[in-house]
């Protein structure tokens, strides 16, 4: 009983410590223009995103090659070998196949970024946007994403907001995080 208490205390201190730490992590700005009950709309600041596309749809897949080739670049697998901050949230577009992004910090500027060893990563400048973003919780899945696509595409219908069809799933949490996990399903409005 003993040993499993001190499990279990250290289980959730290191929960706690992520909850914290994932408080410091630069996050993709924006600012909520209306909230409804499951949904809200939000308009997204122009940023700049290191990419990669990916030749598969099914999210397990793309997300792992993906996650490991953009995360190989901002660990140091660049030209100079510099290591840049990892930012929140993970961007993956949810089409016929996928792209997967990261957002550069705000403080760096895409002239002084490192070139990527690997081609397949590429610097994508994003506008201003304005979207409409349904989160939930857990862990993601081609199920869940698009089970809460059809929601927020029903509450939009429902609302009479015209949108894009270019969804998104964005992922806020890390691997290892397994408490208050973050996701949201997002699509751009017209």
């Amino acid at each position: 009983m003993i040993i499993l208490g001190v499990f279990i205390g250290i289980f959730i201190l290191f929960e706690i410590y992520i909850l914290i730490s994932r408080n410091t992590i630069e996050s993709y700005p924006y600012k909520v223009m209306e909230k409804y009950d499951n949904f809200e709309i939000r308009t997204y600041e122009a940023s700049l995103f290191t990419s990669v596309k990916l030749p598969m749809k099914d999210y397990k897949r793309a997300s792992s090659s993906g996650f490991r080739q953009l995360a190989g670049y901002i660990f140091g697998g660049n030209e100079t070998n510099k290591k840049i901050a990892m930012t929140s949230p993970v961007v993956m577009s949810i089409d016929d196949s996928t792209e997967m992004m990261f957002m550069v910090p705000k403080k760096l500027k895409k002239e002084k970024l490192p070139k990527p060893n690997q081609n397949s990563i590429v610097f994508k400048e994003m506008p201003e946007k304005k979207m409409a973003a349904f989160r939930f919780g857990g862990w993601a899945s081609d199920e869940k994403i698009e089970r809460y696509k059809k929601r927020l595409t029903a509450a939009l219908d429902a609302k009479g907001i015209k949108h894009t069809g270019r969804f998104c799933y964005f992922g806020y949490n890390p691997p290892f995080d397994i408490l208050f996990r973050k996701n949201e399903v997002v699509v751009e409005l017209d």
